[in-house]
């Protein structure tokens, strides 16, 4: 099947929208990808609904701004859809929707997305599977990491030998082992780009360090970064997921922009060399996806940890639309009742398959 895929990260710069063609067990080909940017007065509904969804944190009736949060994300995604649909020049067969995440709490079988597939579905004719995580989270699963799958897929269509893992620096920054036996470890190791972005939101300078450039000016705070690394999150082992909000940031005020942003990039590359405890093996490379992978100074800090460390553009893939494409693999996976999630990834009891379908007006909704 030709599947378009989308994602709406936690950075809140705007959608990432990928065609694959695929049967969700291996990649036959990739298709046209695009990013629609949020506008400046879209960003803003997100950024409060996500800081309201933080204060209401699952209790009671939601805030009123999560219904004109939703507004925003359907709409970018229907443009991002038509964008991408001109380019390949044919419709595709399904779409896999993640929405937009509000708020994360798997140990209370919550996770808030916004965004209805229904629109997405009515107003690009195609069916549309979403809803991939709660499957696995009402069955005791963290509903998260939800890409080991595809990243499993990509280690087997470029051709990499296990152990190898998948680095994905998002918000969280999240891991897949694959080991030489085809078997799954993942979890977020902790934070990706997130508590750097807003540091440097809050400073005024700009959306995201560029280049990490406040970060070399910066000195790394070692007393700060000891408390950091001292989170529940990165003790025991297992599979973990976490919400970007989970640390604290309240420290940072008392330091320059350029030593929290050294700080905070430091502590994203050490909470990835603490998965190490928990690997069965190291890997012999690393893959880094995502934005981070766009950073000289954090891939650095991670090669200084973990060794041979390599974007997914150097090993010939697309770093920005990995999510993306994991979404449309996971769509076709759910469509054939395949799992998407297993105990190494999520801590599932067993292997999981997810997912609920919307097909186009008057079609009815159904399970798929």
């Amino acid at each position: 099947m030709l599947v378009m895929g989308y994602m709406s990260g936690t950075s809140l710069d705007g959608v990432d929208v990928a065609l694959i063609e695929t049967d969700g067990e291996r990649i036959d080909a990739f298709g046209p990808s695009a990013m629609i940017a949020f506008s400046a007065t879209e960003r803003a509904v997100l950024e409060r609904a996500t800081h309201e969804a933080l204060a209401w944190d699952g209790q009671g009736e939601e805030p009123r701004s999560f219904a004109l949060a939703a507004d925003v994300i359907e709409g970018a995604h229907v443009r991002a859809g038509f964008d991408v649909i001109a380019r390949a020049g044919r419709r595709p067969d399904l779409i896999g929707f993640h929405g937009q995440t509000l708020l994360h709490r798997p140990e209370r079988k919550l996770s808030v997305q916004i965004g209805d597939p229904q629109v997405l579905a009515d107003a690009l004719g195609i069916s549309v599977v979403a809803q991939m995580r709660q499957d696995d989270l009402m069955a005791g699963g963290q509903g998260a990491p939800l890409v080991p799958a595809y990243h499993a897929a990509l280690a087997d269509r470029i051709g990499l030998d296990g152990p190898v893992a998948f680095l994905n620096l998002g918000g969280v920054a999240n891991l897949t082992w694959i080991g030489a036996d085809g078997s799954l470890v993942a979890f977020d190791t902790g934070p990706g780009n997130g508590l750097i972005d807003q540091v440097v939101q809050a400073h005024g300078a700009g959306r995201y360090d560029d280049g990490g450039r406040i970060a070399a000016a910066g000195t790394v705070n070692r007393d700060v970064l000891t408390d950091l690394l001292s989170h529940a999150h990165f003790r025991g082992e297992g599979p973990k997921s976490l919400d970007r909000y989970d640390f604290p940031l309240e420290w940072a005020e008392a330091c320059s922009l350029e030593d929290a942003a050294a700080t905070l990039t430091a502590f994203t590359a050490e909470a990835v060399a603490l998965s190490l405890r928990t690997l069965p093996q190291a890997p012999k490379v690393w893959v880094v996806c995502g934005g981070g992978s766009h950073n000289p100074t954090l891939m650095q800090a991670l090669r200084d940890r973990l060794g041979d460390c390599r974007t997914a553009d150097e090993v010939g893939l697309r770093s920005d639309f990995v999510e993306a494409e994991a979404m449309a693999f996971l769509a076709a996976r759910s469509l054939r009742g395949l799992p998407l999630t297993f105990p190494g990834t999520t801590g599932v009891a067993r292997p999981l398959t997810g997912g609920t379908i919307w097909r186009p007006e008057p079609a009815a909704l159904e399970v798929v």
